[in-house]
């Protein structure tokens, strides 16, 4: 493998922050997120995106 980043097949993508209110809710503890009410999709509030961040992360 010629970079470090091959191993690790994990989507890290991430739905577009929201200007302003309404955001959208958190799908493991329903507080308000970053993100806008009209994204499709799963959304956390950072806490979460961080605690979920280490129990996927990619280990060498």
């Amino acid at each position: 493998m010629s970079d470090g980043d091959d191993y690790c097949l994990i989507d890290a993508s991430r739905p577009p922050r929201a200007d302003g209110p309404p955001y959208a809710e958190c799908v493991l503890c329903r507080r308000p997120t970053e993100y806008p009410e009209s994204y499709k999709g799963i959304t956390m509030c950072p806490e979460c995106e961080w605690l979920e961040a280490q129990r996927t992360a990619c280990s060498g």
